[in-house]
């Protein structure tokens, strides 16, 4: 798989990142209230995602497999299908972001441990924690550097 840059991704293209974003969200994030996915459903599809600078991967179908949206050099997104959990597609695109768009920084949900030791795995550390996520919600985040 190839890593794509969206450039001006279309209406489709973000409800298909959201759409994976929220499949990703309900497998990994089982801390998150289900009150809650629906609000943050909609400020990814609103605001975050036409924010950021987007990277791809896609599956042998065509379908995005995983992406990534970067913001200079703060990684604000990075989530997998988790029909392809495992692949090494999260690693593949953070290597990629680092190496080529300067990515040094991330913020992690304190309670996703396991997104946590990923990231931890690939070289970053805890350099401060907020109790709240920044809409006020008891999801405490981890900032990291590497």
């Amino acid at each position: 798989m190839n890593i794509e840059r969206l450039v001006n991704p279309t209406a489709s293209e973000l409800d298909a990142l959201t759409d994976l974003w929220e499949t990703s969200v309900r497998a990994t994030h089982d801390f998150l209230a289900p009150e809650d996915i629906p609000l943050y459903r909609r400020l990814v599809r609103e605001e975050a995602l036409p924010a950021a600078t987007l990277h791809v991967l896609r599956d042998n179908d065509g379908a995005f497999a995983a992406f990534a949206g970067t913001e200079g050099d703060k990684l604000e997104m990075l989530f997998v299908a988790p029909t392809q959990f495992g692949k090494g597609l999260g690693s593949k695109l953070l290597n990629y972001v680092a190496t080529y768009c300067g990515v040094r920084r991330t913020d992690v949900n304190e309670q996703n441990s396991a997104a946590a030791a990923f990231y931890a795995r690939l070289g970053f550390r805890i350099v401060a924690r907020d109790a709240t996520d920044p809409s006020g919600r008891p999801y405490p985040i981890l900032h990291l550097e590497r």
